[in-house]
């Protein structure tokens, strides 16, 4: 490879990798965590909890309550203990 195209690609490279670094206060990781759990569980526990919703159902932040409060209600042990985690 010459030396000017592996410097453009190291300059672009550079570039590419700062502008995609975010910075997330510890609130929105937090919630970007307990959505991620909330798809996870709902995903797991579609046939025993979920069964009447739609399986493509998206979860956002507003429906981690409701997630818990179902995962509580109709799950097992296992599923009331993520239940709890996601209530956190």
């Amino acid at each position: 490879m010459e030396e000017s195209v592996k410097k453009y690609l190291a300059k672009i490279g550079r570039v590419g990798g700062v502008k995609s670094r975010r910075e997330l206060t510890p609130e929105q990781a937090r919630r970007m965590v307990a959505v991620r759990e909330a798809r996870r569980a709902y995903r797991k526990f579609r046939t025993s909890c979920f069964w009447s919703y739609d399986p493509e159902l998206v979860i956002t932040i507003s429906d981690v309550p409701w997630v818990a409060e179902q995962l509580k209600q109709h799950g097992g042990r296992e599923a009331w203990e993520i239940g709890m985690k996601l209530c956190r």
